[in-house]
């Protein structure tokens, strides 16, 4: 059941709020909440099916332990997954969801049960824009209210050593500010084709106590499965947006690396590999950084890091430094450090704005520079209707060289428009076809869904915006 509830928000306050420190999804959530705001849906659940999680101890017959992650992220197959919560834990987790707090449940797929397992919802600020009934957009409080939220289930839930396909975690992502729900799979395709090591995305259907919710995106969580998918080494170090400069062109603080660290956490970590990095970089002139990053990086791989990430205009990522005119700052991406080979790799994430620049001009995330440029000698300057001030990236030692090589750039550009833009306009089709049912059932059953036909809509922009991006390639 919903009813309708009308909010709105004094912009001027928002736009006050953004300025008092560097918060870099703060005006982007405000883009976003006066863009969506109107009438929303309240959702009520109900609560009052409870029952005792059960300890399912595995049989060896499961197809879970059979098969790897390669066939839940099959990109020819539209899964369903079905959750069953708790009536009281559902209630919970719905009463504060930005809290993300974990309860005990059950997952069900493909015949097989695994329980217990860990659920909550999750995402940035901005993911619970109109979604839940607090007033303050920046501060997401109160209760569920609208139908999808993106959600994690933890696998390895009370130290469960068994996985679920070669994996211990689902990410489940709503998709709320994508109405065309192909902008995390098809980006993240578009790196890994082009050999950067990013996660694997697919679309796939939730159920949560038998009540279809929706259609998400299901995108790999990055942790140690990731790397042993990934890399020849799977015991590196892995850091979450942590630079490993700072602002001022000096070696990152140990503490700084320390809180970004998401794996091997214990045991007095080592961090020399990155810190070494940063501090021959720190210290190095324009020949020696080229040295240095080609020491410690694949070359091949960051470059085409870059031509995708300008290719998509992945405008929230790591090339946009967000600023407060006093600290600036990147985010939405991960190191990854393969010790022996002493190689330091850079992962994407979070691309739900991505390709939006394409065809129109966020006034939040658009980057006005191209790559290698430099505007207002280095000083942070403001941009689009907004005023809101951005630093360009090519100001920070790493990225100046990093957009040094220009033929190489040039070279792996075309690969990208020749390799993989046609086909990835074959493949919105394709995925179009694969999701289009699952998406009208979703209108169907809940007021507040994508309709099919502002989801039909936003796949023409998509394509559009691939054909403004081999346009560009093109032109380059």
């Amino acid at each position: 059941m919903f009813s309708g509830r009308c909010i709105s928000i004094t912009v001027i306050q928002r736009i006050g709020q953004q300025t008092k420190k560097c918060n870099m999804k703060k005006t982007l959530i405000l883009f976003n909440f006066l863009l969506f705001t109107s009438c929303i849906q309240q959702a009520t659940a109900d609560y009052s099916k409870d029952f005792i999680v059960p300890d399912i101890k595995i049989n060896g017959d499961e197809k879970f332990i059979n098969f790897d992650s390669d066939y839940i992220f099959d990109q020819k197959s539209l899964h369903t997954f079905e959750l069953k919560i708790p009536g009281s834990a559902l209630k919970k987790i719905d009463s504060n969801p930005a809290k993300e707090e974990y309860v005990e449940g059950v997952l069900i797929f493909k015949g097989d049960t695994i329980s217990p397992v860990g659920i909550r919802y999750k995402g940035s600020i901005g993911a619970f824009i109109n979604c839940v009934s607090g007033k303050d957009p920046f501060k997401p409080s109160g209760k569920k209210i609208c139908t999808k939220l993106s959600m994690k289930v933890k696998i390895d839930w009370k130290q469960r050593e068994q996985k679920f396909y070669d994996l211990t975690k689902l990410q489940f992502h709503s998709q709320n500010n994508d109405p065309s729900q192909m902008r995390e799979r098809l980006g993240y395709w578009l790196f890994r084709s082009m050999g950067v090591p990013a996660p694997r995305s697919v679309h796939a259907q939730l159920k949560i106590n038998g009540t279809y919710f929706g259609l998400y995106a299901l995108t790999e969580q990055i942790d140690g499965n990731f790397a042993r998918h990934n890399f020849d080494e799977s015991n590196g170090n892995l850091y979450k947006e942590v630079w490993p400069i700072t602002q001022k062109g000096e070696p990152q603080d140990s503490k700084v690396l320390l809180k970004g660290l998401k794996t091997n956490k214990k045991n007095n970590p080592n961090l020399e590999l990155i810190k070494r990095f940063g501090d021959l970089i720190a210290t190095s002139d324009s020949i020696e950084s080229r040295k240095i990053f080609s020491d410690f990086m694949n070359l091949n791989q960051m470059i085409s890091y870059a031509v995708v990430d300008r290719a998509i205009r992945n405008d929230d990522g790591v090339l946009h430094w967000y600023t407060d005119r006093k600290e600036s700052s990147n985010h939405n991406y991960y190191w990854y450090e393969e010790p022996n080979k002493k190689k330091i790799h850079l992962i994407p994430w979070d691309l739900d704005s991505a390709f939006e620049n394409l065809t129109a001009t966020n006034p939040i995330t658009y980057i006005p520079d191209r790559w290698g440029e430099v505007s207002n000698d280095c000083k942070p300057y403001p941009y689009g209707d907004w005023k809101i001030y951005q630093r360009s990236a090519s100001c920070d030692k790493i990225i100046k060289v990093w957009n040094s090589y220009k033929d190489e750039y040039k070279e792996l550009q075309n690969k990208l428009r020749v390799s993989y833009v046609d086909e990835a306009n074959n493949l919105i089709d394709e995925w179009s076809l694969q999701i289009e049912e699952a998406t009208l059932e979703a209108s169907r059953a809940h007021d507040d869904a994508l309709t099919i036909k502002k989801w039909k809509r936003n796949v023409g922009i998509m394509k559009a915006q691939i054909f403004r991006m081999k346009m560009s390639l093109s032109d380059q």
